[in-house]
């Protein structure tokens, strides 16, 4: 049996890839209501994270998540790992505002709070102050290597990196001591891990702001692919009108448009070219679209320039859109019964988290048995169980505790003296219970341990097994 070898090529023939490499986008300065709006938010974002970790709070660090001691300051609480829950409902409240901004505004938090989005505003920032405005780059970038290439774009990545290494020594500062952290660094003596750390968050600022940027936006953020399931037809989002805009077409200014059969889209691309991920507004809603708004101002403008009324681009609802609502009427859909749902089920959580942080108790107690001896004969002729009581004091004063325990008949306490932790530490207790022999019959019985704070009224109950032997 012959086989017939088929050329995969022949002359003539046209090759056809399968994958179209990146196009960098270069997105062109804009200044307007939303474009103020996004550099106000990086200044609050930004001067929260890099100020935080330096201010103080009853003589330590305001915010600081101590994992080697395993306790969490944040501005007067101290959290301890038992804490947990207080972080899952964090999550949780987080998780709901997310849902409820989307379905009332679509990304805002993308287009004004997301760390991708702030540092790439940062990073093209300074791109834009060193290399120039958006034709100024793309020109700079077209040319061959040369001195003033050169300077300009090592000096642009030296900022660059700079910034992220900076960012990365704050986010290990909020779990080390920022302070300690310095003197670490200017002696060479940082640890290892805080070393490791330091250089790979600021790795992934240098490459995400400054090279992957809209990509992070497209293909690795998963917000972007589960947003359409937290949009309806009232969600309000970025939007062109094609019933005003269409057809398109470049004109002066002066004569009606629609003395011409036109819209009132010129067809500039401004709209397109201010677009951090670099997708065309005019062709619907798209997943890329981070909700940011910057088309919006740059077509205003062209429409105050034109003298057309602004609004061509503008934050909208589908329904809005093809029913032509106002103003009134589109905030009127705003309270509708989903927007109601995530608003109420998040205000009682708010203030469940809130209520719980107020009346929690300021220490916590871990029982834990000492198996090196489960039962035994004390003197006097006593039976004796031994547990090892861990005492966290979540408060900024030294406290005293007292120890006691009941379940039993004729069961005693040893020692009997108070217990005292200091500010914020936690202590190991051993305890010795002790019952007289043969007034309890064999097997095991509940005890419960009732450690109260002298002078403070709380106390905190914990329950164990005290063993009889046969």
């Amino acid at each position: 049996m012959t086989r017939k070898i088929i050329p995969i090529a022949t002359a003539g023939s046209e090759e056809i890839g399968l994958y179209e490499a990146a196009r960098k986008i270069y997105p062109r300065t804009v200044r307007g209501m939303f474009a103020r709006w996004r550099w106000a938010m990086v200044f609050l974002t930004q001067l929260i994270f890099y100020g935080l970790p330096w201010v103080e709070w009853g003589g330590r660090q305001m915010v600081l998540f101590d994992l080697a001691a395993r306790r969490f300051y944040i501005f007067g609480l101290v959290l301890y790992p038992q804490d947990l829950i207080y972080l899952s409902g964090l999550l949780v409240i987080s998780a709901l505002s997310l849902f409820l901004f989307t379905a009332v505004a679509g990304r805002l938090w993308c287009g004004y709070a997301c760390p991708q989005t702030v540092y790439t505003e940062i990073f093209m920032w300074i791109e834009h102050r060193i290399e120039g405005n958006r034709t100024a780059r793309m020109r700079l970038d077209a040319e061959p290597m040369s001195l003033e290439k050169l300077v300009k774009k090592w000096f642009k990545h030296i900022v660059w990196i700079g910034i992220a290494m900076w960012t990365g020594f704050t986010f290990v500062g909020y779990f080390t001591p920022v302070r300690e952290l310095g003197m670490a660094f200017l002696q060479t003596q940082m640890g290892s891990w805080e070393v490791f750390w330091v250089f790979f968050y600021g790795f992934a600022t240098y490459g995400n702001a400054g090279f992957m940027r809209e990509q992070v936006c497209k293909y690795m953020c998963p917000y972007a692919r589960f947003q359409s399931a937290m949009f309806d037809r009232d969600t309000l989002i970025v939007t062109y009108d094609p019933q005003r805009g269409e057809p398109r077409a470049p004109r002066r200014k002066g004569p009606d448009p629609r003395t011409l059969g036109l819209g009132d889209c010129i067809d500039c691309g401004l709209c397109v070219q201010v677009c951090p991920t670099g997708i065309d507004i005019r062709q619907g809603l798209q997943y890329e679209c981070i909700g940011c708004g910057l088309c919006v101002d740059a077509c205003d403008t062209v429409m105050q320039k034109m003298a057309y009324p602004p609004g061509l681009i503008r934050y909208d609802t589908q329904n809005g859109m093809e029913a032509g609502w106002s103003r009134r009427q589109l905030l009127g859909r705003v309270l509708r019964p989903r927007v109601l749902i995530y608003t109420a089920v998040l205000a009682l959580l708010v203030v469940g988290l809130l209520t719980s942080l107020v009346v929690r108790t300021p220490f916590k107690v871990d029982v834990v048995r000492d198996r090196a001896s489960l039962a035994r004969i004390a003197e006097g002729g006593r039976l004796e169980n031994v547990y090892r009581l861990q005492i966290m004091n979540a408060t900024e004063q030294p406290q005293h505790y007292r120890i006691a325990a009941y379940g039993l008949e004729g069961l005693t306490v040893s020692p009997d003296e108070s217990v005292v932790v200091d500010a914020a530490q936690s202590r190991w207790v051993a305890v010795r219970l002790q019952v007289p022999y043969g007034a309890v019959p064999a097997g095991s019985h509940t005890v419960h341990f009732a450690i109260r704070e002298e002078g403070g009224g709380a106390q905190v109950s914990e329950k164990a097994a005290f063993l009889v032997p046969r």
